[in-house]
């Protein structure tokens, strides 16, 4: 059996506004309320209300896919893209970035080493546990 992660109220209620887009620039009008039911039951559901019920009150996560962020990434400032989250515990994220320029990772003067993707984990607050040897988290997002 797979298991796969519900959204929060708002981004099913976001899916439901962007199916209901496409089908109108198809020509193919619907309620909102009938893609509702279409977005219950592409997550497997019954109908809207058992959905809503299964999402219950909990809150939207703080980062989607193809979230645009910015933050600082050993200390250098970033804009990223989120292509990879993997929610590991209530909190603790692993979020994959693609940063929009690469930072360079070496404080020597002598040498660079520049890195365009950054995996890390991250908790609630959008800083890594991991610190620099000056106690300053590997990554920060600014939530």
């Amino acid at each position: 059996m797979t298991t796969t992660r519900l959204p929060g109220r708002e981004a099913a209620k976001a899916q439901a506004r962007a199916l209901r887009a496409a089908l109108e620039a198809e020509g193919r009008e619907i309620s909102h309320s009938a893609a509702l039911e279409l977005v219950a039951k592409s997550h497997g559901m019954r109908d809207w209300n058992t959905l809503s019920a299964a999402i219950g009150n909990r809150p939207d996560p703080v980062l989607q896919l193809g979230q645009l962020v910015q933050g600082r990434y050993l200390k250098q400032p970033f804009l990223a893209e989120v292509v990879g989250l993997v929610q590991l515990s209530e909190g603790r994220w692993q979020v994959t970035l693609q940063l929009d320029q690469p930072v360079d990772v070496v404080s020597f003067d002598s040498f660079s080493n520049f890195r365009s993707r950054v995996v890390a984990v991250i908790g609630p607050d959008g800083r890594s546990p991991d610190t620099t040897s000056d106690g300053v988290p590997h990554l920060v997002l600014d939530l």
